[in-house]
């Protein structure tokens, strides 16, 4: 059988550096940090007090007051971000079959917000005060069945989830229900709201969390020497993926084309990598085969680049182990530096600046790279976007379970 080609046709986000896909960008090529401190609640007990929010958001100025009540607040992200891809897409001025319009959005964490809100009502008033919607809005699969009933998509509906590698394991299982027949447009990404007490207890746990609280801004830098974890990070990212023929029909504007999709597991630990990057390598070389090209021929890879001492070592030995010669000649930059780590929606978000790049020539930064560590040499765009014109981009992400995805943009030519 031949694969069907997929290609880009649009997108949507919500993000700590804007609520819409221009801002956002706008915001990342300038180098702006999306930190600060913590006014979800009071974080004074906790050794973090800072993380990467989405502020002046009202689901009310999305979302209709009785559907935003039922919703957690990663479930609200993921219908925003994906209405927005909607209507960039066109989809809202073309009559299309529901039957093959599916939805594949994760999320690592699911209704941490509502499970917390609920628990404490249980606690304070007894059982038979818990709302009625806890149930289905806590599950993760639960933004895109929200999704799906928003846009009337009746097509192949899930989520996939790999913690934090979920926003692209998602995108990467929708390339495939289209190459195959399965549908015809897909919304795929990733959504995320975990800036909660007990989200930031649990990663502050296990030491995951950056501690630079004075200077929030200057908290989040990956691959640089004083990296001391990742910042905290909520939002959604969208993408309408589309099979070819059917967005040359639609004679819509395509944005790229999805050519590329790797996929290993390390089977090594539930939270560390592989110490010798061979997971990560493994998914970055599956990817450069499904996409038919050379290591040679990827111009940006933009990074999983967390800011946490390991990730971000063990992630520039894979690059160097597939790229060998090429490693220090392609670029390689971590807008988690700028948006935070956003979990299960950072690699939907950042598939979304892979097609800007493609489409502005411009490579975002990785803002607050100052210091070089040992072994960490490669070419990090160090804190200034770069004017580069991209025919291929690699992103790469990495989950806690030991999952690692890598996918292909090309430019649309």
């Amino acid at each position: 059988m031949v694969k069907r080609r997929v290609v880009v046709t649009g997108y949507g986000c919500l993000t700590p550096l804007g609520k819409d896909p221009d801002t956002f960008w706008a915001n990342l090529v300038a180098g702006k940090s999306g930190a600060g401190p913590i006014t979800r609640f009071d974080p004074c007990d906790f050794p973090t007090k800072i993380a990467a929010e989405i502020h002046d958001y009202d689901p009310e100025d999305y979302l209709d007051a009785k559907d935003a009540r039922r919703m957690d607040l990663f479930s609200q992200y993921a219908v925003i971000a994906a209405k927005q891809a909607f209507h960039r897409a066109q989809l809202h001025e073309d009559k299309w079959d529901a039957e093959r319009v599916g939805v594949m959005v994760g999320s690592g964490s699911g209704g941490l917000a509502m499970i917390q809100q609920e628990y404490r009502r249980i606690l304070e008033k007894g059982p038979n005060r818990l709302s009625p919607y806890l149930a289905p809005s806590m599950l993760s699969n639960m933004a895109s069945g929200e999704i799906a009933i928003a846009l009337g998509a009746r097509g192949p509906s899930a989520a996939v989830v790999t913690a934090c590698a979920t926003g692209s394991s998602c995108i990467g299982e929708a390339m495939r229900a289209i190459q195959y027949g399965e549908a015809d447009i897909v919304l795929a990404g990733g959504t995320e709201a975990p800036i909660t007490p007990l989200g930031l207890a649990a990663f502050s746990k296990i030491r995951a969390l950056s501690r630079k609280n004075e200077e929030p801004a200057k908290a989040s830098r990956p691959f640089d020497r004083n990296r001391d974890g990742f910042v905290a990070g909520e939002g959604a990212g969208v993408l309408v993926l589309e099979e070819l023929e059917h967005a040359l029909r639609r004679n819509v504007p395509i944005l790229a084309e999805l050519i590329g999709y790797g996929v290993t597991t390390d089977a090594y630990h539930i939270t560390s990598p592989r110490a010798d990057g061979e997971g990560a390598a493994g998914a970055m070389r599956l990817a450069l085969r499904d996409a038919g090209l050379s290591p040679g021929q990827i111009d940006y890879i933009n990074a999983h680049g967390t800011g946490t001492r390991l990730n971000d070592w063990i992630e520039t030995q894979a690059i160097k182990q597939v790229f060998a010669d090429d490693a220090g000649r392609v670029p390689v930059s971590s807008i988690k530096s700028m948006t935070g780590h956003m979990l299960g929606a950072g690699g939907a978000v950042e598939m979304i600046a892979s097609v800007q790049t493609l489409n502005t020539g411009l490579i975002p930064p990785t803002i607050n790279w100052e210091e070089p560590d040992e072994g960490a040499d490669l070419d990090y765009v160090p804190n200034v976007a770069r004017r580069k014109e991209c025919r291929y981009v690699m992103s790469n992400s990495f989950g806690f379970g030991g999952h690692n995805v890598s996918l292909i943009v090309k430019k649309w030519e």
